[in-house]
C-alpha cells in the first residue's frame, strides 16, 4: 500500500463563506463524517483545516494565503483508488470550483 495526501482546495470567497447557513454547514460535516465512515480503512490521517499559513524560505518568514484549506492522507493500492476515494468527497460539492489535490507519497529512500 501506498500513501497518498489529499490537498483540499477551496473556491469560495468571503462573501461565499458567509453565505453558508448553519444547516449547509451541519449537512456538510455530516456528508463529511459519512464519508470518513466509508473510507476510514484507508485513512491514516483524517486530516484537518489548513490555518495561519506562513512561508519559510532563505530571505525570510512571511505570512501567505492560498487556496489550500484542509488536507488529508490515505493509504491506497494505486494512485487511481486513491483518487476514487476522493472522488465522491463532500467537498467537491460545497462550493462550485472546490477542487483536491491527490499526490503520491513514496517512502523516504532508506539510508545507508
Amino acid at each position: 500500500m501506498t500513501r497518498f495526501l489529499a490537498i483540499y482546495h477551496g473556491a469560495a470567497d468571503a462573501s461565499d463563506k458567509e453565505a453558508l447557513t448553519e444547516d449547509q454547514q451541519a449537512e456538510f460535516m455530516n456528508a463529511w463524517a459519512r464519508w470518513a465512515q466509508t473510507h476510514q480503512q484507508a485513512l491514516v490521517d483524517p486530516g484537518a483545516p489548513l490555518y495561519r499559513k506562513k512561508l519559510v524560505s532563505a530571505e525570510g518568514v512571511e505570512d501567505f494565503v492560498d487556496s489550500k484549506t484542509g488536507y488529508a492522507i490515505v493509504e491506497a493500492g494505486s494512485h487511481d483508488e486513491a483518487v476514487e476515494i476522493f472522488a465522491e468527497h463532500p467537498h467537491l460539492r460545497l462550493i462550485p470550483g472546490n477542487s483536491i489535490e491527490v499526490l503520491e507519497c513514496p517512502p523516504a529512500p532508506e539510508q545507508p
